[in-house]
């Protein structure tokens, strides 16, 4: 056990070969289905949700790891000889996860910091794997936090919804809204901004869509260079294959490719067929 243990919840979306060979600790979110509770990425993901999505009697929902939830992780991390730990969760303006362990974080007289990413999925992904890496180059939990900082700062995410029903069905959008949207086949595109979700363009076709937001992509960028890219998807690998291809021709020095899985706690708002993209620049203008 590393003196500094990075821990995250499951929103984070974070490939289980990469949180195996960090040692990143992960809780998970919760999801309510039908009176039963399954922890996303213990005995649920994306393609059982999917599979059983229509036979549900009532529309899943969503909860954070309570406060005991990150208390166990903790406590196993202590015990195993951790001196820090470094927790950071989704924004707190999507999920109550930050909350949940911070409350947890009072339990104990460890030295434990938690720290809310303002982002989610991948983009929250690539500053657990920015703390991970930090802690196995040698670094302090001063200077992993600083990295944090800054790391937090040149990261973009966005998201293709190829329908609006989903989001509709888990209360964050009027059913009107949605059901207008879908019949004039109106393709949204999310972003993150200041922690929150945020629709940026609506698009007729899917064409269109990724032609936009390869086009916003590339505005966030601001003359730096890509560095790291992660490619996320509901179910459609097809898509993000597709996706990357063209990835590759806005951003030819990207040194790392990610493909993930949303899991079922942000899948089951966005629905089956989305794809998203998180994009990590260098802070160098290039």
């Amino acid at each position: 056990m590393k003196n500094i243990v990075i821990i995250t919840d499951t929103d984070s979306s974070l490939p289980i070969d990469l949180t195996a060979r960090y040692e990143i600790r992960q809780v998970p979110i919760n999801l309510h289905i039908d009176g039963e509770t399954y922890e996303t990425g213990v005995d649920i993901d994306d393609h059982l949700l999917f599979e059983k999505l229509e036979k549900f009697n009532k529309y899943p929902t969503t909860s954070a790891p309570s406060p005991e939830a990150f208390a166990k992780a903790f406590r196993a991390s202590i015990s195993e000889g951790a001196q820090s730990i470094i927790c950071i969760c989704v924004s707190c303006k999507v999920s109550a996860s930050f909350d949940s362990a911070v409350l947890a974080s009072q339990m104990f007289k460890h030295d434990i910091v938690v720290v809310d990413s303002q982002n989610l999925s991948m983009g929250q992904g690539f500053m657990v794997l920015t703390a991970a890496e930090s802690v196995l180059n040698g670094a302090t939990k001063e200077e992993v936090l600083q990295h944090l900082a800054n790391v937090g700062k040149r990261i973009h995410t966005f998201a293709l919804l190829p329908s609006l029903k989903y989001i509709a069905l888990s209360g964050r959008l009027n059913k009107f809204s949605a059901n207008l949207a879908d019949t004039l086949d109106i393709k949204p595109i999310l972003t993150v901004q200041d922690g929150k979700l945020e629709i940026v363009s609506r698009q007729r076709t899917s064409k269109k869509a990724i032609d936009k937001m390869l086009e916003l992509v590339n505005l966030s960028c601001d003359g730096k260079t890509i560095k790291r890219v992660a490619i996320i998807h509901a179910n459609n690998p097809e898509g993000a294959h597709n996706l990357q291809e063209k990835v590759n021709s806005i951003a030819p020095d990207v040194n790392q490719y990610i493909i993930a899985e949303f899991t079922p706690g942000l899948s089951i708002h966005t629905g089956p067929g989305t794809i998203g993209l998180s994009i990590l620049t260098d802070g160098q203008v290039g």
